[in-house]
């Protein structure tokens, strides 16, 4: 193609609401544009990228068995309200009427209709396992929309459901996923991780999580780096850490007035965050207080105490005044010794000796505190994120912490929606069996974000080239004045498409500076410069996207060099 035939709307200024690298780059190289908070247009640079990686995703979901189909975005509430989603997806849910008065939805995920087709065609077990897919559109109404499609209300995303007899054939097909999955990611030339995750709103037991690698990310993961182990931050675990030290000191009441953050206590006691607890109050299942303890420098893993038996659902912080009235203290001094209600320890505060707490008496904090000693019934789980360092929950190395931009999740479902629908097989035995389910998806707008996030410099976009607008740029110095420029670019870029590379001629009325730009900016993975030059000594200037220095090459062996390029 032809930079004539093609809109390349590139901008040189920053948009004022473009706060990461992604959004940025994909306004200036002329990928998007944006319509309204959350909703973007995909010029026609931009849906080149879609295409290829939904080419990509296509080629290994056909590989993998599955059949592609497509659903319709709106969706009646009938279908949510059996499975109970209708109002326990919240907000994101956009909700709407048709013009007689029937409630429907915008779909931001199918499980709902492909369990309805589901039951329609699926009548034997002999049908089974089957799985489906489709690539489409999607709609979320995010509350606060941002960082461009990375998180966008409207976005193209791959998602499949798969059906089963038993968990033992799920399991079958989610490893299959599993690799399928690998090996898109692999072919769209990104880093990435997959991990542990939990299964959210969504539902179900067993899930993974495949992160392309980025300090951009918002996601944090961990691994380990003695063994293959990785989790996203709400799933990595904690390994029970060893009984307490015999008490060393005397349980004492220290002064401590104004104070209430544990950056205060140790500024005041002389003391570390690690000899410290902090106690917090959540709401149990009766309405009643739940005290959850941690050491002072830990962070309160939300995901998990939602999961803790006794507390109310979802997880909710206990409100100040009931506290104050119940306890009789504020929150920064709550503490453990005469406290009546359930208390809940994290392993890491569990294994500590000689710590600080609060007095519950406001102004003052107890030292040398001992569990056995001073703490009357407690229960131990894990309760805390994991830092940097910690042991590997598999006993392999210690835990390493990166970020990460989630752009797949993969779920076993098991029967939460055949059971809501009343989805079901005759089974080998002549009986009715609900379905296990699977679900599989992939955020194909958000990989093309991702992988900016990536792959940039200070220039531009720096594609994998599986996924790159075009593989090669041709930059004609002085094409509209010089008939012999002209005369070579022409002829180079019939050679290239007879070759099937898809070749970008910038045949347009700019200054080299801005071709040279541009090339960089848009990301193409190899680059060709002709001049008046290289027609005198018959050779042509190439440059690698990802490389500094340029090289001369004889015209006669160009195609065959970038052929040699591109599949080596």
């Amino acid at each position: 193609m032809k930079s004539s035939d093609l809109l390349i709307p590139t901008v040189k200024e920053l948009p004022n609401d473009a706060k990461i690298i992604s959004h940025q780059l994909m306004i200036r190289a002329g990928l998007i544009s944006k319509l309204a908070s959350g909703l973007y247009s995909y010029l026609p640079i931009g849906l080149r990228v879609i295409q290829k990686i939904e080419k990509i995703i296509r080629e290994e979901m056909n590989k993998s068995l599955a059949q592609e189909l497509l659903m319709p975005v709106a969706q009646p509430a009938e279908l949510w309200q059996k499975s109970e989603r209708w109002e326990e997806y919240g907000p994101e849910l956009l909700r709407f009427q048709d013009r007689h008065g029937r409630d429907f939805c915008m779909g931001p995920t199918h499980e709902e209709v492909i369990t309805n087709i589901a039951k329609q065609y699926l009548k034997s077990y002999k049908q089974l396992p089957i799985n489906f897919y489709q690539i489409q559109t999607k709609f979320r109404d995010e509350i606060r929309p941002r960082f461009g499609v990375m998180r966008s209300r409207e976005f193209i995303m791959k998602d499949a459901y798969s059906f089963h007899i038993d968990e033992a054939s799920l399991g079958e097909t989610y490893q299959v996923m599993y690799q399928t999955y690998c090996n898109i990611f692999d072919r769209l030339g990104l880093e990435y991780r997959a991990v542990l995750a939990d299964s959210g709103p969504i539902g179900g037991d067993s899930s993974h999580e495949f992160h392309v690698l980025a300090d951009s990310g918002e996601d944090v993961i961990c691994f380990s780096d003695g063994s293959d182990y990785a989790a996203n931050l709400e799933r990595a675990e904690t390994l029970k850490v060893v009984d307490p030290d015999s008490p060393k000191e005397e349980l004492t009441v220290a002064e401590t007035p104004g104070v209430k953050t544990i950056d205060d206590v140790c500024k005041l006691l002389d003391i570390k965050p690690q000899s410290t607890v902090k106690t917090l109050l959540v709401e149990g299942e009766s309405d009643t207080l739940i005290a959850l303890v941690l050491r002072g420098d830990h962070e309160l893993n939300e995901v998990k105490a939602a999961k803790v038996k006794g507390i109310k659902q979802p997880l909710q912080m206990a409100d100040e005044e009931k506290i104050r009235k119940e306890l009789g203290c504020s929150v920064g001094s709550i503490g453990l010794v005469g406290l009546s209600i359930p208390i809940i320890v994290d392993y890491a505060a569990a294994g500590l000796s000689d710590f600080v707490c609060g007095a519950n008496e406001d102004g003052k904090h107890l030292t040398g505190v001992n569990w056995k000693r001073d703490v009357a019934g407690f229960m131990e789980v894990d309760l805390r994120n994991v830092v940097s360092g910690d042991p590997s929950p598999d006993g392999k190395g210690k835990l390493e912490i990166k970020r990460g931009i989630e752009v797949g999740h993969i779920f076993q479902l098991g029967t939460k929606y055949s059971d809501a629908m009343n989805a079901n097989v005759i089974g080998e035995d002549g009986k009715a069996v609900n379905m296990n389910m699977g679900c599989y998806g992939i955020g194909v707008t958000r990989i093309v974000a991702a992988s900016i996030e990536q792959n940039h410099d200070d220039n531009g976009i720096i594609f994998p080239e599986a996924i790159a607008p075009f593989q090669l740029i041709i930059v004609p110095i002085n094409y509209n004045k010089s008939n012999r420029v002209r005369d070579l670019a022409d002829e180079l870029y019939e050679k290239f498409l007879k070759q099937g590379v898809e070749v970008l001629l910038d045949n347009r009325k700019e200054r080299a500076g801005i071709m040279f730009a541009d090339s960089e900016l848009l990301g193409i993975p190899h680059r060709i410069v002709i001049s008046d030059t290289h027609a005198d000594n018959g050779n042509v200037e190439y440059k690698g996207r990802n490389e500094v220095e340029k090289n001369e090459i004889e015209y006669n062996s160009a195609v065959d060099f970038i052929i040699a390029k591109l599949y080596k």
